[in-house]
């Protein structure tokens, strides 16, 4: 295993890996501060090889398969700014435990896990990516929060800054689509719509917009509802990939409501806090 790292060290770049349940998310730290983000399918064994063998050099990355043109022009911010000699240290935050084996024989590598976060009242089955985001928000909007994860899953996940208060969990929007056409005989596919649909729809596909984007907006208001009755002075923060479009979307049909705070980085705000306790634990990273 390396040696811990100094004070020094920490000077040099750092990589975050969030594993999310369809894709990978990285985020380029220097220090504390974000540097650079961008996003990858997961990965097979041999291309995480490729990575490793490589210290995530800009080559290796442009090896991989299906990067899309922002992807290509963050690592162009990568390349500028990588160690010349050392090797980047990795810390992962997974809630796919397939994925994260993959990276595990890196011996920069370092898992955080629901034992590094500082709330009390955690259960041992909640993601740790939920967990991350509620230091990220309270860290940087403030305390009590409850923030929104508009992915997969659309999750509301509330704490103070000393415990945490509870959730929800439901389909996301993508998933919601997906699985009526999956598990229904004679219903089309219907996919995320660009634009807000119209409520009452006249076909099918319309139809199905119209319930999955008007219903998952009426559970929106209701936990934004029941969280400012609950904590009037809380904030609210927004996130996950679907997050811009329901925010666009909630704010137009809320234009009177006290707003929420859309913040598309809030899984690695989290890390970034935990940055400071991560360098106090000495010999595993």
């Amino acid at each position: 295993m390396p040696d811990p790292l100094s004070v020094s060290e920490w000077d040099v770049p750092w990589l975050g890996l969030v594993v999310g349940n369809t894709r990978l998310h990285w985020g380029l730290f220097r220090q504390q501060q974000l540097q650079a983000v961008w996003h990858t399918p997961h990965l097979t064994s041999a291309q995480v090889t490729e990575l490793l063998d490589h210290q995530f050099g800009v080559a290796a990355w442009r090896s991989l398969p299906t990067l899309d043109r922002s992807t290509l022009d963050e690592l162009t911010k990568l390349a500028a700014i990588l160690p010349p000699a050392s090797p980047l240290r990795l810390v992962v935050a997974s809630v796919v435990p397939a994925q994260t084996d993959l990276w595990q024989r890196y011996p920069y590598f370092r898992e955080v896990t629901l034992a590094d976060i500082p709330l009390a009242n955690l259960y041992p089955t909640l993601g740790i990516d939920r967990a991350l985001n509620l230091l990220g928000a309270g860290d940087r909007y403030g305390w009590p929060v409850l923030v929104i994860d508009a992915g997969t899953a659309l999750t509301f996940t509330a704490s103070t800054a000393e415990r945490l208060i509870g959730g929800a969990i439901l389909p996301g929007l993508t998933t919601q689509f997906t699985t009526l056409a999956a598990n229904t005989a004679n219903l089309p596919t219907a996919h995320l719509p660009t634009e807000l649909p119209s409520r009452w729809a006249s076909h099918t596909a319309e139809a199905i917009r119209s319930g999955v984007i008007y219903g998952t907006l009426a559970t929106l208001t209701d936990y934004v509802q029941a969280w400012r009755q609950d904590y009037p002075a809380g904030q609210i923060v927004l996130t996950g990939g679907d997050g811009p479009k329901l925010y666009q979307w909630w704010q137009s049909q809320n234009p009177k409501t006290p707003g929420m705070t859309l913040e598309p980085h809030l899984t690695f705000l989290g890390l970034s806090h935990l940055q400071p306790a991560l360098l106090a634990t000495g010999p595993q990273f």
